[in-house]
């Protein structure tokens, strides 16, 4: 068995995918639209692995993100090596999306920088 993808709904679909795309090196499939119910997609591939789906429709409602709350917490990427973290870590935090903690090496044995994308979904990068 192989995770194939997660689900995301974003509000900017096209901000979203441009921040994935420039610094994740993730490439994107042609959009899709649905008209009827007007749900708009993206999948993201990686290269080896899952791919991330971004989704959009005019119908979504905020969520409550004040509260730790059951479900989805992040998504982590592998870079590799401890020098990858650090070097997309400083390139983050240049373009305005700084580490929320680390890097540090876990509990579990990772070394890990926890950060979030531009609509405050939590990232992990890991080595």
């Amino acid at each position: 068995m192989q995770l194939t993808h997660t689900a995301l709904y974003v509000r900017d679909l096209e901000a979203m995918k441009d921040f994935y795309t420039r610094y994740f090196g993730a490439q994107a499939n042609q959009k899709y639209h649905n008209p009827r119910t007007g749900l708009q997609t993206y999948f993201l591939s990686f290269g080896a692995g899952a791919r991330l789906e971004l989704m959009t429709r005019p119908d979504l409602r905020e969520r409550d993100d004040a509260a730790q709350t059951y479900g989805y917490t992040h998504i982590a990427f592998r870079l590799g090596s401890r020098e990858a973290v650090d070097a997309l870590t400083g390139v983050l935090a240049k373009a305005g999306f700084p580490a929320l903690s680390g890097p540090r090496v876990t509990g579990d044995g990772y070394y890990e920088v926890s950060l979030k994308d531009p609509e405050g979904n939590l990232l992990e990068l890991v080595a």
